[in-house]
């Protein structure tokens, strides 16, 4: 998805009525979900309200993959809320400039770079939770899984969908969280056992949510957001957190450093703004979840623990550096049920 808004950023003069004067363009990579880009938009429209915002969307894998390919000579300026494992993957690359965004203080120093200036800073986590669909499951006769173990339990086969994790950031932090959970062994393991009721292996991470509230297959490994967001829509689903642990990654902003840098000013100031607290509560309504400290309620809707749940020892320095050998031994082994590609 690409779409040009009007917005503005850019210098930090002001016209008096709280709008900055800047204009020019911004092209801006994110894996944020579609739906959510707008609303989160709005501030920033009302206060940069002269530059063309180019927002180019897609699944984490394959703007991680995009930004790789086009190295240095890549036409974004900036990535919005891509997971912090694939900054760091970039990281390696040598394709982020350091910048310490205004308001960084406020966030956690677990969910930003250690380093100064930093090369990314935290939004929110997304993590993995099962969405189930109860009415499903009920005519199979079935009971609703509790835990990751229950899933390779014969009597799921074929009716589980899970997200690829080559095209899906959900679907790398699920893979990367059973191989550290588990160990390498055991996580390739019970991957394999797995893989023997997987029906498909989608390239979205919310799609397995989406397929669950359909009922066309009923257990879906998908984002807890979007599992949380069919419930409200008035879908037969339930979001379970798993009771052995949330896999997790931070949805991450970073300045692109590129060989044409004319934009950066305006990249800078996006990516103040990205981090204030209006937005953040954003995040959180979404999330449930917020890298900065904060008293925000959370919604009646999003289950409860889903901190506490959130593995503790994820690290995601060993997932970014660990990226290309686990999605080729991934595919090798497990790539023959990954749907067709649109």
């Amino acid at each position: 998805m690409s779409i040009t808004l009007l917005t503005a950023c850019g210098s930090n003069a002001s016209n008096g009525n709280g709008k900055e004067e800047a204009e020019g363009k911004l092209t801006v990579y994110t894996a944020i979900e579609e739906e959510l880009i707008p609303e989160y938009l709005k501030s920033f429209e009302e206060k940069y309200p002269n530059i063309d915002l180019n927002i180019v969307r897609d699944s984490t894998g394959v703007i991680t993959a995009k930004l790789l390919a086009e190295g240095k000579d890549t036409e974004a300026d900036v990535v919005w809320g891509l997971a912090a494992s694939s900054l760091l993957a970039l990281d390696g690359k040598e394709m982020l400039e350091g910048y310490t965004p205004k308001g960084s203080d406020k966030i956690l120093p677990e969910y930003k770079d250690s380093n100064q200036p930093e090369k990314w800073v935290g939004n929110t986590a997304f993590m993995t939770g099962i969405v189930v669909n109860e009415v499903e499951l009920e005519k199979k006769n079935l009971p609703i899984p509790k835990t990751y173990e229950d899933l390779i339990k014969p009597e799921y086969k074929g009716l589980i969908v899970m997200p690829h994790p080559a095209s899906s950031g959900t679907g790398y932090l699920t893979v990367n969280a059973w191989l550290q959970m588990m160990g390498e062994e055991k996580g390739y393991e019970y991957m394999e056992k797995l893989h023997e009721n997987i029906g498909t292996y989608t390239h979205s991470g919310s799609k397995p949510a989406k397929l669950s509230a359909a009922g066309e297959y009923p257990i879906g490994i998908s984002l807890v957001y979007s599992g949380v967001t069919q419930k409200q829509d008035g879908a037969p689903v339930d979001v379970i957190l798993p009771e052995e642990g949330l896999g997790w990654d931070v949805e991450a902003n970073g300045l692109i450093a590129k060989n044409e840098k004319k934009n950066e000013e305006a990249a800078k100031a996006f990516l103040d703004w990205a981090i204030t607290e209006d937005v953040m509560k954003k995040y959180y309504d979404a999330n449930g979840f917020s890298t900065m400290e904060n008293k925000f309620e959370k919604t009646e809707a999003f289950p409860q623990g889903v901190q506490d749940k959130m593995y503790k020892d994820n690290d995601l320095n060993w997932a970014a550096e660990n990226r290309d050998m686990i999605l080729k031994k991934w595919e090798a082994e497990f790539g023959e049920k990954a749907e067709p590609k649109e």
